[in-house]
């Protein structure tokens, strides 16, 4: 698929972060974006992001934790843009808690919104793209889908989810023949607004953990993977890390993330008491795309990179090693008649 100015495509959490990067990005190539939400005024923002960069936006507050708001929100896409020809599953919140500071209803809120919002939009968008043999679903994923780390533990859970049902219906498309495609983006650290707007039961401010990268090294990735048929792609070396990490020493990684992780994920200074929060309500205000790390965050990703330019840089490496073969036989022959 090409994303141009006759796609349709659907972003969840399209108000803020990843959602708003990503809604940014494909306005430039004229594409018509449904963008979904809770928050009206975040929504709105993106809105004129995208219709100052040539797209067309259909703002459709929606809160993907209930099935029938996000049916809704795809019959409304359809009538006014036309069929869906991609859908990003990027909706989500989280709480930095110890589990055994959270209570059963928060625990839950965080399952219903990042991973049941994530069953609902693909359900959506299956639902239309089947009986059409076309299109492309893109799971926006984590690191965190790999190794969980302490004090987002229903977060994490959610993620490892996503992988789990993905992985799922991916085969059974597969069984049916079908031509619509099921891909992954598991993303490192973003400089995003999750923290500055995810509910906080520590003493102290929150940060990402690890490297950091801004949101748009994530929307230029699923940019990517809409447009190429790939499984799955995992976004800056610390996500690569962190999945071999836990392939090849999870013990390990337990004792040394419970120090570094935990440490890691907190600043410094206390929190304020006053600061909202998304966790039930949407905030509102338009906070943007990016978040309060900016000084930290990278521009680029090499790893993602070498990952677009994965066939290049083999042949690149069947080169030069066929290279070095023949430098080595001409050197070795003109050692054996000199």
């Amino acid at each position: 698929m090409r994303v141009g100015k006759d796609t349709v495509v659907v972003i969840t959490g399209a108000s803020g972060g990843v959602g708003r990067a990503t809604a940014r990005l494909l306005a430039q190539r004229g594409a018509k974006l449904a963008l979904l939400a809770r928050g009206r005024e975040g929504l709105e923002g993106a809105r004129r992001d995208v219709e100052e960069r040539g797209g067309r936006a259909l703002v459709l507050p929606t809160d993907v934790s209930r099935a029938e708001e996000v049916e809704a929100a795809a019959e409304a896409t359809e009538r006014e843009l036309g069929p869906i020809d991609a859908w990003v599953n990027n909706a989500m919140v989280s709480m930095y808690s110890q589990f055994s500071e959270m209570t059963p209803d928060e625990f839950k809120h965080v399952v219903e919104v990042t991973f049941l919002g994530n069953v609902y939009g693909t359900h959506a968008a299956l639902k239309r793209m089947r009986p059409r043999d076309r299109g492309v679903v893109i799971q926006v994923g984590s690191a965190l889908a790999f190794r969980s780390i302490p004090l987002q533990s229903a977060y994490c859970a959610s993620k490892h989810a996503i992988e789990g049902f993905t992985e799922s219906v991916r085969s059974e498309l597969l069984h049916e023949q079908s031509r619509v495609r099921v891909s992954s983006v598991h993303m490192p650290a973003l400089n995003t607004t999750q923290f500055t707007w995810t509910k906080n039961k520590m003493p102290q401010k929150v940060r990402p953990a690890g490297r950091i990268y801004q949101p748009e090294v994530a929307a230029d990735a699923i940019l990517f993977m809409l447009e190429h048929a790939r499984r799955s792609l995992k976004v800056g070396y610390t996500t690569i890390e962190a999945t071999l990490g836990e392939k090849v020493i999870p013990g390990l990684l337990d004792r040394y993330l419970a120090r570094t992780a935990w440490d890691g994920a907190l600043l410094p200074e206390g929190k304020d008491p006053a600061q909202p929060d998304n966790f039930w309500q949407p905030v509102t205000n338009d906070l943007g795309a990016h978040g309060e790390f900016g000084a930290q965050a990278s521009s680029t990703s090499p790893a993602l990179w070498a990952s677009k330019h994965r066939l290049l840089l083999g042949g690149a490496t069947v080169a030069g090693a066929l290279a070095l073969v023949g430098l080595l036989s001409n050197g070795s022959s003109r050692s054996w008649w000199s």
